[in-house]
């Protein structure tokens, strides 16, 4: 069963930056989806990319976070500069880039373990 392995969460204060990694425990990710989810909201959609293709983000993120896969280490990663308080909450990786859920991780498809990403000012 293919999982993915997320690493490059922690905390930072207002202004900063952090990178999040998402690793696939077998087989290649070729396309991937961020979502996040804070204590008591609902999953929400933060970025999306693949191979070949364009990206996606939420308006909230944009100008903010990058979404990119790099091939040679069969890796994804979301890049997240200028962070906010209101970035604060657990962050997931998939190879789902439409999901639309109420809660994340579902208990279907392939979903990394979550990182918590945490903004004071």
């Amino acid at each position: 069963e293919v999982q993915l392995v997320e690493s490059g969460g922690g905390a930072v204060q207002a202004g900063g930056s952090l990178r999040l990694s998402c690793t696939p425990s077998g087989g290649t990710i070729t396309e991937v989806g961020w979502y996040r989810q804070a204590p008591g909201g609902d999953c929400g959609f933060v970025a999306s990319g693949r191979f070949g293709g364009g990206t996606e983000y939420a308006e909230s993120v944009k100008g903010r976070f990058t979404v990119s896969l790099e091939n040679a280490k069969n890796t994804a990663y979301l890049q997240m500069n200028s962070l906010k308080p209101e970035d604060t909450a657990v962050y997931y990786c998939s190879t789902d880039r439409l999901f639309m859920g109420i809660s994340c991780p579902p208990s279907f498809g392939v979903w990394g373990q979550g990182t918590q990403v945490t903004v004071s000012s």
